[in-house]
């Protein structure tokens, strides 16, 4: 764990030199030091730090949660729905378009419509923090999206158990599906009208008490999550859209801040070491087709979240690069595809995949402004079109990604 921990923080030093974004040198210290590459090897076996990838991924969706007022949710409902409703069609739809196409079969063709339509919440999540983002108007249809995919993601796991089971039982399906929506359903009623009682039993002066509260709060309802066949990180989520709106949520936003940052780091090299460079070149052409796709999709994603929210092109080169990453969703659908006995070559594909996308999304929403200066409308980096003006379009040049 030392050693983890030291190896992330040696290459983010290094890279925040030449202006790099942490994620890409957290996972590259997983691959350099896991058991897939030559030399030191730290963890032999990439489940030992499994628990604490949980836990770094539970505490990057908790913070956002927590930035992410109950207010706008209300407010911006119909236009979150679009928003989010275009970015799956879009996603979704180019995917399992993609999986039919490379021939591999129809249960192949389901699991890579989910891999290439689901973004990575986490990285997401990381990219928003570390170029100081939170804050922008178009952060909104961002974290809207990633509510929508959640939701998608819930009744598209519970689809698609079935069907990778060989089970042919849609009352099964059905029953799965209506279980997690059940679910959700509690939770945003829980989130609407019982913020009061949950500020009230949240509330104390002690900060060691108030940790304890909410980390628990936050885990617990992570796991409960899960077993309705709700994704983790949704639940973790909900806790602190709760928690954000109560009297302690300056605070709790203060305290979560040393936990998410080292979990979150624990996350992303357990995320390196589940890589296996040596498997990528067999299916290297897929990969890099299907990441054209991804990013083509993601263009035409931001242009239409752009326009329901009235953005210039700044806002929706912001959109466009933040939401490109894919990364803990692709890897459980690994798993889920390696234990159905299907094609072997989804393994190392998704790997691949994933890896290119984690390390270029952070890439790509750090310089966004140089996709905005070529989108419709663009002006040098965009034209301050709508409310997205309030903060520059949304954009950061590079003096101010190394500030933030």
């Amino acid at each position: 764990m030392g050693g983890a921990f030291l190896a992330a923080a040696f290459l983010a030093r290094l890279g925040s030199r030449i202006e790099l974004p942490t994620i890409p040198l957290f996972i590259l210290a997983g691959i350099l030091l896991g058991p897939h590459t030559p030399g030191i090897v730290l963890v032999s076996d990439p489940h030992d730090l499994e628990m604490l990838s949980a836990l770094g991924l539970v505490l990057l969706l908790f913070y956002l949660g927590l930035e992410f007022h109950l207010d706008d949710l209300k407010a911006g409902g119909r236009r979150m729905a679009l928003a989010g409703g275009a970015y799956l069609a879009l996603n979704v739809g180019a995917g399992l378009g993609f999986g039919f196409a490379l021939g591999w079969g129809t249960s192949e063709a389901l699991v890579l419509a989910g891999v290439l339509g689901i973004s990575s919440s986490a990285i997401v999540t990381k990219i928003l923090v570390d170029l100081g983002r939170i804050g922008n108007p178009e952060t909104k249809p961002i974290l809207g999206i990633i509510v929508v995919e959640d939701i998608f993601l819930a009744l598209y796991l519970a689809a698609l158990q079935p069907i990778l089971s060989g089970a042919d039982s849609l009352s099964a399906a059905l029953v799965d599906g209506g279980k997690a929506f059940g679910f959700l359903l509690l939770l945003a009623l829980a989130a609407r009208f019982g913020k009061k009682v949950i500020g009230r039993l949240i509330n104390t002066k002690d900060d060691e008490l108030l940790v304890i509260s909410f980390l628990g709060a936050a885990v617990f309802m992570a796991g409960v999550s899960e077993w309705f066949g709700v994704a983790d990180a949704i639940g973790a989520f909900m806790v602190g859209l709760m928690l954000g709106s109560t009297a302690s949520g300056d605070r709790i936003r203060t305290l979560v801040h040393p936990l998410r940052d080292a979990f979150g780091a624990i996350f992303f090299f357990a995320f390196g070491l589940s890589i296996n460079p040596g498997d990528l070149p067999t299916v290297l052409w897929p990969v890099v087709a299907a990441v054209t796709v991804t990013l083509t999709m993601n263009v035409l994603a931001g242009l239409v979240a752009s326009r329901v929210y009235r953005f210039g092109s700044g806002p929706a080169a912001n959109i466009a690069t933040t939401l490109v990453a894919r990364g803990e969703f692709a890897l459980i659908l690994a798993t889920m595809a390696a234990g159905a006995a299907l094609d072997g070559r989804l393994a190392p594909f998704i790997a691949g995949y994933v890896l290119i996308l984690a390390v270029l999304g952070p890439l790509a929403a750090a310089k966004s402004y140089w996709l905005a200066r070529v989108l419709p409308g663009g002006r040098g980096g965009g034209d301050g079109g709508g409310d997205g003006e309030a903060v520059g379009g949304g954009e950061l040049s590079p003096a101010k990604t190394s500030g933030a």
